[in-house]
């Protein structure tokens, strides 16, 4: 169903018609390539047909074999899925159950998306931010113990982009200072740090599933923790939220469909990527619309509310399955873009620290003038990206008055290449070469006064 309407776009007059000297033109260089991808299972509509002629949508036995299989892939552990939409009430629950003292502190990395403090202050307590190591995008150690102070009680380090972050000095930071650890694995799932899953190193974890995470189940997160008492606390507050109806659920995996079908790079190119290429010449910035509003999240609003349903658990269940190619393939184009693109003046690809890894998420790159590069993309096909997540030191949001966060500015200026697993890795050379090229080509208008981001290849 996903691919219907993909098909029908791309061999409208021609444009898939590989006999065709305009199709095959089309093909191999006129398709636009978003910035996202969602990661569809081939069994997602046999698994939803499933459930409905057997009225399982919402309530069925692929839930608890969906938490079984999780904790199987991390290692051990207690799991519990959370949340009809929201990795986020993952968090949130983890939070209560941890019974902190109203008020006390969290330490967050600056760099991360804004929901995320938010819901720590939702959650009764109050963020404090530490800056990030500009070259991992991940949490300082020593900036996060600069943010310690006597009512400090948790940190919250942020696996971002998909890589491990540094997590010895952390962890020992936290058993010096008796602080929880609570990993935010939202871009990680299958990622390790000295050969372990992230998620499994601290207190407790939270994983999001929606459409655009390693993991798509339209929707909702899971929790993993590691005391028996805390994850039963976890399963009391999941429990005590009500089941979505049928109506919701179909919404839900319609929404699904439509996520799907809009970003594949044959529909993209005639759906929002004409919007993108208008905005190009203008200051108007369209992707605003796809992300939440900046704003209070107390009281919870409504949609966050709901449990994780059998559909969306069964779907789960066959990404796990299908998760080490996905990440298989997410590397090996991030290799594909490291070839092409790291020995580019001007140019600094991800690094990868020893002992980490990286499922690559997003691939994170410093450029020469960030605005600059992603018009002349845009405008040749290629949505390369800035930044989506936020320095909330900088948001009003939460008012911060601390320590800057000259990390957190830094990798704000940094771009997001498109390297998700269902591009080709003929789609993911031509968005290098053109990343490529586009940097080279304003070095030579602008000579040495160009602006550097970052520089040298680092691996």
């Amino acid at each position: 169903m996903c691919h219907s309407l993909d098909r029908i776009v791309f061999n409208f007059a021609g444009w898939g018609d590989k006999r065709s000297l305009f199709g095959r033109h089309f093909r191999e260089n006129m398709a636009a390539i978003g910035r996202f991808g969602a990661r569809m299972v081939p069994e997602r509509e046999q698994i939803i047909r499933e459930c409905r002629e057997k009225g399982q949508l919402v309530e069925g036995p692929h839930i608890a074999a969906f938490e079984q299989e999780y904790a199987d892939f991390l290692g051990g552990g207690h799991v519990r899925a959370v949340s009809t939409e929201y990795g986020r009430m993952g968090l949130y629950f983890i939070l209560k159950a941890l019974d902190l003292p109203a008020g006390s502190e969290i330490i967050v990395p600056a760099l991360t998306f804004w929901v995320v403090p938010e819901i720590t202050r939702v959650a009764g307590l109050k963020p404090v931010f530490a800056d990030v190591n500009p070259a991992t995008f991940t949490m300082d150690p020593a900036a996060a113990e600069r943010a310690i102070t006597p009512n400090t009680r948790a940190i919250l380090p942020t696996h971002l982009y998909g890589m491990a972050c540094d997590l010895d000095p952390i962890l020992a930071l936290a058993k010096r200072h008796n602080l929880k650890v609570v990993e935010d694995c939202a871009h990680s799932l299958g990622a390790e740090y000295k050969g372990r899953k992230v998620g499994t190193h601290g207190d407790a974890a939270f994983f999001s599933f929606q459409a655009f995470k390693p993991l798509n189940t339209f929707g909702g997160g899971l929790v993993w923790v590691r005391d028996p008492a805390v994850a039963r606390k976890v399963g009391e507050f999941a429990d005590a939220e009500a089941w979505p109806d049928v109506a919701r659920t179909e919404k839900i995996l319609s929404t699904g469909y439509w996520q799907c079908t809009f970003i594949r790079p044959r529909v993209f190119t005639f759906s929002m990527f004409p919007v993108w290429w208008v905005a190009s010449f203008t200051n108007w910035k369209p992707e605003k619309r796809l992300w939440e509003e900046v704003r209070h999240l107390d009281p919870l609003p409504p949609h966050y509310r709901g449990r994780f349903t059998n559909v969306q658990a069964g779907i789960g269940r066959a990404g796990l399955k299908h998760l080490p190619e996905f990440i298989e393939r997410t590397r090996r184009h991030a290799a594909i873009l490291n070839d092409v693109l790291g020995n580019v003046p001007g140019i600094t690809v991800p690094l990868v620290p020893e002992g980490r890894t990286h499922v690559y998420y997003q691939y994170c790159a410093y450029v020469p003038d960030t605005s600059d590069l992603v018009r002349r993309c845009i405008r040749r096909g290629s949505d390369v990206a800035p930044m989506h997540v936020d320095d909330c030191t900088q948001m009003e949001l939460f008012g911060w008055t601390g320590p800057s966060a000259p990390g957190a500015a830094k990798a704000m200026t940094a771009v997001q290449v498109p390297v998700y697993e269902s591009l080709s890795d003929d789609e993911v050379a031509r968005v290098g070469r053109l990343v490529r090229a586009q940097v080279l080509k304003g070095a030579r208008v602008q000579g040495d006064g160009f602006r550097v981001a970052g520089s040298s290849r680092t691996r």
